[in-house]
């Protein structure tokens, strides 16, 4: 299992990689990906929502199930992955290149409570 030591994780499964320019890249990790199977649609929001820590952002079905995927943090859509519409399974081949979204933190200090690559391995029991 991937599991890149320059993200962030949740315990919910998405990954966080804060850029240089202060906004945050978020996808699903490749536990996240392995568990929910082929992945067939993802529903993501639209640029410019607002969404609030622990919310759900965006919807994602395989053919297992459909599942939620959660804000890591608060803050602004600015940028959604729009090839996944077309290519869902893109997550499958690489979670952490098939990113979901971009978003604009409102709450930087939510980024202190994410884990880091180790913790969220233990997490998982990887």
């Amino acid at each position: 299992m991937k599991l890149p030591a320059d993200l962030q994780y949740t315990e919910s499964h998405e990954w966080v990689r804060l850029e240089i320019d202060g906004t945050v890249t978020i996808g699903i990790t490749d536990h996240a990906q392995e568990a929910l199977g082929d992945i067939v649609y993802l529903e993501l929001p639209t640029e410019g929502t607002k969404i609030a820590a622990g919310k759900s952002l965006a919807v994602i079905e395989s053919v297992k199930a459909a599942s939620d995927i959660y804000a890591p943090i608060s803050g602004e859509v600015l940028e959604i992955n729009e090839k996944l519409a077309d290519e869902p399974g893109a997550v499958n081949a690489d979670p952490y290149a098939a990113w979901l979204l971009k978003l604009k933190p409102s709450e930087q200090a939510e980024l202190a409570s994410l884990m880091s690559a180790e913790a969220y391995r233990q997490a998982i029991g990887g």
